[in-house]
C-alpha cells in the first residue's frame, strides 16, 4: 500500500567494485532504511578480480523532499543521477553565510560537473562547501566563505568516489579498521614499518600526530629518531608536547617525573621553568641556536626543517612562542601542511587525532594508536572510516616500531 503512495522517482547509476567493496549493499540498505523503494534496471557484474561492475537503479520516494533526502545520502555512497546536469549554484549572501540547500562535502574524492566536464574538487575534506571560481571547484570551510561566492547546492552534478576494496592485500586494506586490543601487535609493527619504508622510498609524505603521553611514556626518543632519519615530514601536536619534550631535555623530567617514573621534589614546577627558558631565548629555534636545547622531538623537527604545527588550547601554560593560539589560524595551518600527505600516524591523543582526521581525505592511510579504545572509536565515528585502530601503550609500541624500521632498512641494504 505504501508503494502506491510513492510518486517521485529518479534513476541513479554506480560503477566500480560494487560487490566485494559492499557499495551496492550499502546503497540498497540506505534506500530501505529511509523508507524508499528501488528497482534494479541494469546490472553488469565484473567477472574477474580487476573487472568493475555497473548498475542502474530507479529510486522512488514519497514526494520530492523525501526523494531528495534519499539522493543526498546515496550521493555520499558513490551513486549519481543517470542524467547528470551541471552542478547548481547559488551566491553566498554574506561572509560565512551559506545558501540553503548547500552541498556538504564528504572526505572522499569528489568531482563537480562544470560546463559539461567533470572537475575534481581541490583539497577536499569533510563538512565543507564547494565554491566554483575561474573553472576550479574548491573545498571551502564555512569560515572562508565570502559574500558573492558561487556555492554548489544539492547533489546534481556532484560525483563522489568512495574507497573500494584494494585488488591486492595490504596493511591498510579496505574494511580493516576494526578496533581491537587483541591483535598480534608484533606482526602489526612489522607491517606498519614496511608500509612506512615503502611510502618514503616512493617519495611519499608521512604526518605524525601526537599528545604529551608520548613524552610521559618514554617514547619521545623514538619519535625524535624517526624524525632525524627522515621518516616524518609533518608533526602536529599541542603546546604540552613541546613543553614536556623540552622539560625532559633541560631537567630530565616530564610532569615532574624522572625517567624512572618517580616524582622528584619540586619537579611539578619544571615545565614552567622550561617555558621560562624558551621565552628568555625568544623561541625554541633560538634556544637551539644558543646551545640551550640539544635534543628531543622539537630539536629534531626544527633542525631537520620539517613542517610542524603546535595548536594551542585553553589549558596551555605559557604557551611557547611557536604555539598558534588562534584556533582558526591553527586549523588553516594544519590543513596547509597536510596537503599531499600519504600516511598519518596518530599517537596517544584524542582531540588532535579527531581534528586532523576531519582534515584528511579518505584515501590517506591512517593508523591511530592509543591505550584508550574510545579514542579510536570516536575517530572513526566522526568520519575517518579509513583509520586502523590499535589499542596499546605507545610507550611500548613506538620504540618497537623504530627498531623494526631500522631492522628492515638494514635488510634492504644487505639485499641490495
Amino acid at each position: 500500500m505504501k508503494a502506491e503512495l510513492m510518486t517521485e522517482i529518479a534513476d541513479i547509476e554506480m560503477e566500480g567494485h560494487l560487490i566485494d567493496s559492499q557499495m551496492l549493499t550499502r546503497v540498497l540498505d540506505k534506500i530501505m532504511d529511509m523508507g524508499g523503494e528501488f528497482e534494479i534496471k541494469t546490472f553488469r557484474i565484473g567477472e574477474k578480480k580487476n573487472d568493475t561492475s555497473y548498475v542502474q537503479i530507479t529510486v522512488t520516494g514519497e514526494d520530492s523532499a523525501h526523494l531528495d533526502r534519499i539522493l543526498r545520502e546515496l550521493n555520499a555512497l558513490g551513486a549519481r543521477l543517470l542524467e547528470m546536469e551541471d552542478a547548481k549554484t547559488e551566491i553566498a549572501p554574506g561572509d560565512m553565510v551559506v545558501p540553503r540547500g548547500f552541498y556538504s562535502t564528504t572526505n572522499h574524492p569528489t568531482y563537480v560537473r562544470y560546463h559539461g566536464a567533470w572537475v575534481e574538487v581541490v583539497s577536499n575534506h569533510m563538512d565543507c562547501l564547494i565554491v566554483l571560481h575561474d573553472g576550479k571547484a574548491v573545498c571551502t570551510p564555512i569560515g572562508h566563505i565570502k559574500k558573492g561566492d558561487r556555492v554548489v547546492i544539492g547533489t546534481t552534478g556532484v560525483k563522489v568516489v568512495p574507497p573500494e576494496r584494494p585488488r591486492e592485500k595490504s596493511f591498510f586494506g579496505f574494511m580493516s579498521n576494526e578496533v581491537s586490543s587483541e591483535r598480534p601487535s608484533g606482526e602489526l609493527v612489522r607491517q606498519l614499518a614496511c608500509e612506512i619504508i615503502r611510502t618514503k622510498n616512493g617519495g611519499g609524505k608521512i604526518a605524525v600526530v601526537c599528545g604529551p603521553a608520548l613524552v610521559h611514556t618514554g617514547a619521545a626518543p623514538s619519535l625524535a629518531k624517526l624524525i632525524r632519519e627522515g621518516y616524518v615530514d609533518v608533526l602536529l601536536a599541542g603546546n604540552a608536547v613541546a613543553v614536556h619534550d623540552i622539560e625532559r631535555q633541560l631537567f630530565g623530567t616530564s610532569l615532574g617525573m624522572n625517567c624512572s617514573g618517580n616524582a622528584i621534589s619540586g619537579g611539578h614546577r619544571n615545565h614552567l621553568y622550561a617555558i621560562s627558558e624558551i621565552m628568555a631565548s625568544g623561541s625554541i629555534k633560538k634556544a637551539i641556536e644558543e646551545g640551550k636545547l640539544k635534543g628531543g622531538i622539537m630539536y629534531e623537527a626544527i633542525t631537520r626543517g620539517i613542517d610542524f604545527i603546535l595548536a594551542g588550547s585553553i589549558r596551555d601554560d605559557g604557551p611557547l612562542p611557536e604555539v598558534i593560539t588562534d584556533t582558526v589560524k591553527a586549523k588553516d595551518a594544519m590543513g596547509r601542511v597536510l596537503q599531499g600527505v600519504d600516511m598519518t600516524i596518530m599517537l596517544g591523543t584524542m582531540l588532535h587525532s579527531i581534528a586532523v582526521g576531519n582534515l584528511l581525505p579518505s584515501y590517506v592511510k591512517t593508523i591511530c594508536v592509543d591505550i584508550n579504545p574510545s579514542t579510536v572509536t570516536k575517530l572513526m565515528d566522526r568520519g575517518s572510516a579509513q583509520a586502523i585502530g590499535l589499542v596499546t601503550d605507545i610507550g611500548i609500541f613506538l620504540p618497537q616500531l623504530a627498531e623494526e624500521i631500522q631492522k628492515q632498512k638494514k635488510e634492504i641494504i644487505r639485499a641490495a
